[in-house]
């Protein structure tokens, strides 16, 4: 367990609901993630994680509910008792503090590896070419990809493109990076490589919220597992409880489902 993840909450989701046309997906969500704390969600599809790690990002709208991330409210600003939306300017500089990694690595297909990763440092920060060039090059020798430089997303397994992805990400230097089922997509020989890079990023303490399946990894690494279905929070605590021995019936019809696959 991460020191710092029994203070305060650094991210903090409050009772969000988001529905698509008469489908609730949240029904009242919430969550509290503290600085440098891996929470990795588990759950059954269709139980609302990917949709809670969209809207935490501002992918999708709420339909209510609030998310703070150190204490800026992400996507909206008060006046006065009303919330409104930010604009678009304001909208990509607080992504710029969010990561996200996907589960098909969302590579632009006609750029090699140093232009995927350089891209958005440049348009969203205005960092210098040189200056984004040199840290992708640092962040692909920390995913150990630094050979692959100049080749394109086609010549990559993808277990390397999901790395390229996660070096992509941190070029932002975000303060908290989402991970949305990262390794769901791969041949189950790649999938150690991707998880070894996220191992990493834990234990030099990056604040993660993790989508996964990976039973091994969550009870490895993470400070907090939470499991959800049907659009609402069933439990919570730590990988020993909510893993080892969980209170709830359907977490544990889930996780008996998921040991015999």
């Amino acid at each position: 367990m991460h020191e710092n993840s029994r203070h305060a909450s650094f991210l903090e989701a409050r009772d969000l609901r988001k529905s698509f046309g008469s489908l609730e997906v949240l029904k009242g969500v919430s969550l509290e993630v503290a600085r440098g704390e891996v929470a990795c969600l588990l759950g059954p599809s269709g139980s609302g994680k990917s949709t809670l790690l969209r809207c935490i990002n501002h992918l999708e709208v709420l339909d209510s509910g609030r998310i703070t991330l150190d204490s800026e409210l992400i996507g909206y600003e008060k006046h006065g008792e009303v919330l409104r939306e930010i604009s678009v300017r304001q909208l990509c500089q607080q992504r710029s503090m969010i990561g996200m990694v996907f589960q098909n690595f969302n590579l632009f297909p006609h750029m090699n590896v140093v232009e995927n990763i350089i891209e958005a440092p440049r348009l969203v920060k205005g960092v210098s070419r040189q200056d984004s060039v040199d840290r992708a090059h640092e962040l692909l020798a920390m995913v150990g990809l630094a050979e692959k430089a100049d080749n394109y997303p086609r010549q990559l397994s993808g277990g390397q493109q999901q790395r390229v992805a996660i070096a992509r990400a941190l070029a932002m230097e975000p303060k908290l990076m989402l991970f949305d089922e990262p390794t769901s997509a791969l041949d189950p020989e790649l999938v150690g490589e991707v998880l070894t890079v996220m191992r990493m990023l834990a234990e030099q303490g990056m604040t993660m919220i993790v989508v996964t399946h990976e039973m091994a990894f969550a009870r490895e690494v993470a400070d907090t597992v939470v499991f959800m279905d049907d659009g609402l929070v069933v439990e919570r605590g730590g990988p020993d409880e909510v893993l080892g021995s969980p209170r709830h019936e359907r977490t544990r019809s889930f996780l008996a489902r998921t040991v015999r696959r």
